[in-house]
Formats: C-alpha cells, structure tokens, sequence
C-alpha cells in the first residue's frame, strides 16, 4: 500500500525547555501534545490514534491517555527505535489512517533525562537484558566510540578528513544562531572545532551532538480534514523503514540502513534526491551526517566529505540546506533521541515558516530522515518525504 497523499501534518509544536527540572516526564508529554493540537486547530477530543516509544512513563500509550485525557482512541502504537521512532510513527500513523484505524493521529515524544542526572542512557531501554551484550563489553557503552569507529573506518576507505566532518557543525552553528531557543547559538569555524578537545578519536567535543531535556509532537490527519484546517497543508508524499544490526560482526562501518529506508521513501514518493530542497538529517555526531548524506543519495558513497565542505549545507550559501534549526548539534537533542525534531523543521520549512534567515525559498519537497541505536551497531533508519501542497 502507498502512503502517497494519504495524511497530512496539520499540527507540530517543540517544547521551549532543555532543562526540565521541576517538570514530570508526563506533564512534558501533555505540554507538546496540547502544543501540537492548538497548532492544528484541533481538540483533544479529536484525536483518535495515539503514537509514542518508550519514554513515555508507566505503560506508555495507555498511561499517557489517562494523563493528556485522550478518551477516544482507536488506534495506538508504541514502537521504540530509539531515535528513529517518531519518523516511524509518522509512516505507521499514516497507514493506520489510509486503513480506517483512525482519523487524526497524535504523536508525542518527551524525556527528561539531564534533571533525571540520567546521562547518555535512553528512557525504557535495559541494556542489561541485551543478548549481544557479551559480545559489546570490549567497547565501553558510550556512543561516542561507536561513531569514532565508523568515522575512522570512513577516513580509512575515503580520506575523508577532519575538516570535513568539522563543516558540519559549522553549518549547524549558522543556523542555530537564529533560533533563540537553541542551546548553542555563537557561531563556530571549521578551526574551532579542530581545537576542541577529543572525546574519542577521531571525533572531537563540537562533533558531538547536544544532551537535552524536552520533546515534541506531531498530528497526522486524513485529507478531507487537513483541507478544513486553516494551516498549510504538508502532504506525506513517501515513507520508508528500514534495520541493519552487525550480523555476527559481518557489518560494514560505512553505510547505515538509510541505504534502504531511503530507497523506499524515493520511489513512494516518485522524486529523486535531486528535488528535495532541504533535509532534515539526525547528527548525534558529524560524521552520521555524511553517512546518512551517501546512503540517502545526495552523493555517492565516499563523497560525503566533499559534499559537506566549504558551507554546502548552509542556507542561503550551499546547495542543500540542513537541519535550519541548528539540529541536535546547536539546538535540541530530547532524550538522547533526535528522530522527532527532524520531522518539526521539515515541517516548518515546508511550511514557510522558517526563520527567515534560512527558510529555503523553493520549499515544496522536503525530507526528514533518522537513525535509532547506533550505526556502529543496530540501528532502524527512518526517512520521510513531505510536499507543500
């Protein structure tokens, strides 16, 4: 079954907190749900299908119900895939819409691990109850050696440098400049980054993704409402999913699932890499952006390094423009799960409604894409492709 035109984004709001001390979990989940509603001009009790992953406290969809007082459900889903989730659950909201499950769905994600004093570590997830956990233990559990791995073995096969990774957070810095609500706003040069200090070689402090509290949420609703709504109608044009896992330690560094779940999204949606206009990609460190870059189709593989280089991502002075809203390197990372933001400025730039410093000015095709667990490891890709209508 396509998913071609079958839903639309009628609702998105991100939460103005990166430190939620004194808020619950919960209330963080109804703050973004309710934001997201009143975005669209919906209700409460218009919402019938309910999506959200494990950082949602207690018994996840069924708790959150009772707390955000959604009484009419038909329809919920409670997929983890770490930060990849919600651009699942978008692609799963919109098929249970297609199938008659339900008519608007609602899609909340929130955590608070920062005042939770619980570091790196994901909501809902046992580590300790992992079957490949004997095989991991030589790797400290930190995510950045992973990537440090998969950037290494990167620079091995392409020679892709240290500069290169470092033009990503400097495009990240010139976007996040412009959102006061960013956690980093000053702006960085390619040299600033190289003199920030190693954190696991060869990935440095300002190749690494931001820690935050917060979240988000996003309504999908059927055609004939989004058509009644009086917002800009974001169409879901493609959706694809997609996992890779190390296959017994048969597992090449240097592609991600993206390879497939972006594949997918393409054909559903009947374009070409070379449409989209603005990308909304997960950068939990600079090198999962030049993976993710290749594997998506915007290069070749091997070429992210060079595609990166020289402000080709920075509005208004490169080619393809990404993550505007400073991303998860400068902005918002909630949870340690960066999937959701993704999706909320694709939807601001399909939108039009972009800070006008970097909102892209031929907007129609955009594309949200994000990994869950690590690309050193198992992962779930997730890509999204949305047209303003």
């Amino acid at each position: 079954m396509s998913l071609k035109g079958t839903a639309y984004i009628a609702g998105i709001y991100e939460h103005p907190l990166r430190r939620a001390d004194g808020v619950s979990t919960a209330q963080l989940h109804a703050d973004v749900a309710l934001g997201a509603l009143a975005d669209a001009g919906l209700t409460l009790n218009d919402v019938d299908g309910y999506f959200c992953g494990a950082d949602a406290p207690g018994l996840g969809s069924l708790t959150m119900a009772e707390y955000i007082g959604l009484n009419r459900l038909r329809h919920i889903d409670t997929t983890e895939s770490g930060g990849s989730a919600y651009l699942l659950h978008v692609s799963h909201a919109a098929q249970a819409i297609a199938a008659g499950h339900c008519n608007v769905a609602l899609i909340t994600m929130a955590d608070r691990p920062l005042a939770a004093g619980a570091g790196t570590s994901l909501a809902g997830i046992d580590r300790n109850t992992m079957p490949n956990l004997p095989f991991q233990l030589a790797v400290p559990p930190m995510p950045m050696y992973g990537y440090a791995m998969v950037a290494r073995r990167h620079m091995h096969e392409f020679g892709t440098t240290p500069e290169q990774l470092a033009w990503v957070r400097v495009a990240a810095s010139h976007h996040a400049q412009h959102n006061p609500q960013a956690l980093h706003r000053q702006v960085v040069s390619v040299d600033d980054v190289l003199a920030s200090t190693f954190v696991a070689d060869p990935l440095r402090r300002l190749d690494c993704c931001v820690m935050t509290d917060g979240g988000g949420a996003v309504v999908l609703v059927r055609p004939e409402i989004a058509k009644r709504l009086n917002r800009p109608r974001v169409r879901l044009l493609g959706a694809g999913e997609a996992i890779k896992h190390p296959d017994a330690g048969r597992i090449d560094l240097t592609w991600s699932a993206g390879v497939h779940s972006g594949a997918k999204a393409f054909a559903e949606a009947g374009v070409t890499p070379k449409d989209i206009r603005y990308a909304s990609l997960y950068d939990s460190f600079t090198i999962t952006v030049i993976v993710q870059l290749e594997d998506l189709g915007f290069c070749k593989k091997g070429e992210g390094g060079r595609f990166v280089a020289d402000g080709n991502l920075i509005s208004g002075v490169g080619k393809l423009p990404f993550n505007t809203d400073g991303g998860g390197l400068c902005n918002n990372h909630p949870g340690n799960k960066g999937g959701l933001t993704k999706i909320l400025e694709a939807v601001r730039q399909c939108r039009g409604e972009a800070h006008p410093a970097v909102q892209v000015a031929d907007h129609s095709l955009v594309l949200a894409h994000g990994t869950g667990g690590s690309l050193a490891g198992s992962h779930a890709a997730g890509t999204l492709i949305f047209e303003a209508e």
